[in-house]
């Protein structure tokens, strides 16, 4: 029974020496902290948006210029403008102002006649 646990303790004791050099064992403090390590969602241009299909995922960087009425908002980047529909709890309680940069990530909407976004989330930049 002696030697199961001088063999343990030893083998225990070498381990942080062990992962230092190989690399395949990580510190409990880093691992906590989490997150996402990998390519980044990549903006759409509203140019882009408008080939895209029904339904296609978008994230667009730019401007709300004005209020179109009800839901519907002007948004504009430097390819062009385009409607999106922002419901109200979409907002998060955030003030925008034409001023503002932001981010808006939705969905296209294709009508016969018409292409729209309809927004999921947005982030003040």
């Amino acid at each position: 029974m002696k030697k199961i646990t001088a063999l343990t303790l030893i083998a225990f004791c070498s381990l942080p020496a062990l992962a230092q050099g190989q690399g395949g064992f990580s510190n409990p403090v880093q691992a906590s902290a989490g997150g996402f390590s990998g390519p980044s969602v990549t903006a759409t241009t509203i140019e882009q948006a408008k080939s895209l299909r029904d339904d296609a995922k978008v994230t667009l960087r730019g401007y709300i210029e004005k209020s179109l009425g009800g839901d519907n908002y002007l948004f504009k980047d430097e390819t062009g403008t385009i409607t999106v529909d922002i419901d109200s709890h979409r907002w998060n309680g955030q003030n925008v102002t034409p001023k503002d940069k932001v981010e808006l990530q939705g969905e296209v909407d294709k009508d016969w006649n018409s292409v729209e976004i309809d927004v999921d989330r947005i982030i003040k930049l």
